[in-house]
């Protein structure tokens, strides 16, 4: 999308609307309540991949309505829902400002899910990896200390889904379901969200590994060898088992950061 620039009272950049509302946007036509979350959906990707960035003033809601086709009231709880992400602020006789990234709530779903879209997508598997090294050995291991059968039972299900799926869509999902199962085992309320809160970053990460994988056997052993000590009931076990795997996508990610 082509965005023209110009200077608001403030000094601001501004990010002006096109004079016509772009072919192929890829915004579905919705009526009633869903129909702000459409609009707030294609602003938040624009302002995350970079079309909006930090400290540009967006279009106004007149021209928004125009780009999108949409009255002004649904643009108006658009940028409402924006703002509640803390992707923007807004200010009387200015208007909506991008803010700095770093202001931005990074843990909101819809947020990872734009990231996970966008070119920083390899930075945010980066982190995402980081965060999983500082929680996911110690979750396995409070889970192989208290969790019930019921919890081991979902753990085993997902970890035998992922040996036993005949696509890439159906091992990722298990996948994350098994990372899942063993955070709902913790019965931290802390932690137990956390997996759904990431939920799209894991998909990306995880559809990455198990393409790249040379050999998924050994990616399925490690995921077993987590399982088993869960199972058993060892907490040393279970934390050098993640331990182990998280070293095995570091080395992914490695590979792919050289090849970039």
């Amino acid at each position: 999308m082509t965005v023209r620039q110009g200077k608001a009272k403030s000094g601001q950049s501004v990010a002006t609307a096109p004079e016509k509302a772009p072919s192929g946007s890829g915004l579905p036509r919705q009526a009633g309540s869903f129909a702000h979350y459409s609009v707030a959906q294609e602003i938040g990707r624009r302002i995350v991949s970079g079309d909006y960035p930090p400290g540009s003033i967006l279009p106004n809601e007149a021209e928004w309505s125009a780009m999108f086709g949409t009255s002004r009231s649904v643009v108006r709880e658009a940028i409402k829902m924006l703002m509640s992400k803390n992707l923007l602020v807004s200010r009387t006789k200015i208007g909506s400002r991008v803010e700095p990234r770093e202001n931005w709530n990074h843990l909101d779903r819809d947020v990872l899910a734009w990231v996970a879209q966008s070119p920083r997508r390899d930075a945010l598997m980066r982190s995402v990896q980081q965060l999983r090294h500082i929680v996911e050995p110690e979750a396995a291991a409070l889970a192989a200390e208290i969790r019930s059968d019921e919890e081991m039972a979902q753990i085993s299900a997902a970890c035998h889904e992922m040996g036993t799926a005949t696509t890439l869509s159906q091992r990722t999902r298990a996948d994350r379901r098994f990372h899942q199962s063993i955070l709902n085992a913790t019965r931290n309320e802390l932690l137990m969200p956390l997996g759904a809160m990431i939920d799209s970053s894991l998909d990306y990460l995880f559809t990455f590994v198990t393409r790249e994988a040379n050999d998924l056997r050994y990616a399925q052993d490690l995921h077993e060898a987590i399982e088993r000590a869960i199972r058993l009931q060892r907490p040393d076990a279970a934390r050098k088992a993640v331990k182990a795997l998280l070293r095995n996508t570091d080395q992914m990610l490695i590979v792919k950061g050289s090849a970039g």
